[in-house]
């Protein structure tokens, strides 16, 4: 990702972007007032959604999952290099709007856009062929969790580009042994290989945010060799943050059913008890959730 070049458009397969005018008046026509509790901030100019096509790699053989569309101006980037974009849009009002907006900006591409009106987060399956890349500006209240959902939820995602807040995307892209290591970091790690892809100011947005915003690009890896289930090695995960100050020792105390439990858990996966979470890479925490005491391993299948 990132060396792959974008196909220059077909001269009869264009697309007309939203101008900051164009999604003030759709806003206005369709009622649409964007909302905090969607995390709805509407990406308004040209040279950003782009970049973010430009940035993505995608070509055009590809599926391309967009979370969160809203009037369209990603939507409307994206239709002149790819195979199909299946949006994915919570709001009612947003999904039953947005293929008359492409029909009106890009008629000649409107047949490869497929609306799902749905939440993102709740979905289990998505119609048409599997999809290959995520691309999507991601509502900031819940990045992560969709994040990760997707990547779950579809094998298939070999690239991913979203813009998040920008210190979400910090967390996100950051390494062991950092201050803000964390759970979004190791776990993204389960899936996929993760870097900052630049940086967006907040005047892009209408309505401009109150925080920058920032690119993080994600390449699919194999998830580590273990006899772990992931389910099994996120407890871990979980666990070690939730008291990230304490030694794993201390931490993991209420996942093995006591300290010296922990400590013998630790100890057979080669990590000194007094190591604290922030230190391990997602393989540690694997080699650590096999080595689960058998009366806790029993009571989480039972949970």
């Amino acid at each position: 990702m990132g060396v792959t070049q974008t196909p220059a458009p077909d001269p009869a397969e264009h697309s007309r972007l939203l101008t900051p005018a164009d999604v003030r008046e759709l806003a206005e026509r369709f009622g649409i007032r964007p909302t905090k509790t969607l995390g709805q901030n509407f990406v308004i100019d040209h040279g950003t959604v782009r970049r973010i096509v430009r940035v993505a790699g995608v070509g055009a053989d590809d599926v391309v999952v967009e979370v969160g569309p809203g009037l369209g101006s990603l939507t409307l980037a994206l239709l002149p290099h790819v195979r199909q974009v299946t949006a994915i849009e919570i709001d009612p009002a947003l999904a039953e709007a947005l293929p008359g907006t492409v029909a009106a900006h890009a008629p000649d591409l409107a047949a490869r856009l497929t609306v799902v009106p749905d939440d993102a987060m709740r979905i289990t399956e998505l119609p048409g062929p599997e999809p290959t890349a995520l691309v999507a500006n991601l509502p900031y209240n819940v990045s992560v969790p969709v994040l990760l959902h997707l990547l779950e939820l579809l094998p298939s995602l070999r690239r991913v580009l979203v813009m998040v807040q920008s210190e979400v995307a910090d967390r996100i892209t950051a390494t062991p042994g950092g201050r803000i290591y964390g759970v979004p970091s190791a776990k993204v790690a389960w899936y996929a290989a993760a870097k900052r892809a630049g940086a967006v100011g907040r005047n892009v947005f209408w309505p401009a945010p109150k925080v920058d915003s920032g690119l993080v690009e994600l390449v699919r890896r194999p998830a580590p060799t273990t006899k772990a289930r992931r389910a099994e090695v996120f407890a871990v995960i979980d666990a070690a943050f939730a008291q990230r100050r304490k030694t794993l020792r201390a931490a993991l105390a209420g996942w093995a059913g006591s300290a010296p439990a922990a400590e013998v858990a630790l100890r057979a996966a080669g990590i000194d008890p007094r190591t604290r979470g922030e230190s391990l890479g997602i393989e540690e925490f694997a080699a650590i959730a096999e080595h689960r005491p058998a009366q806790s391993s029993e009571a989480l299948a039972g949970s």
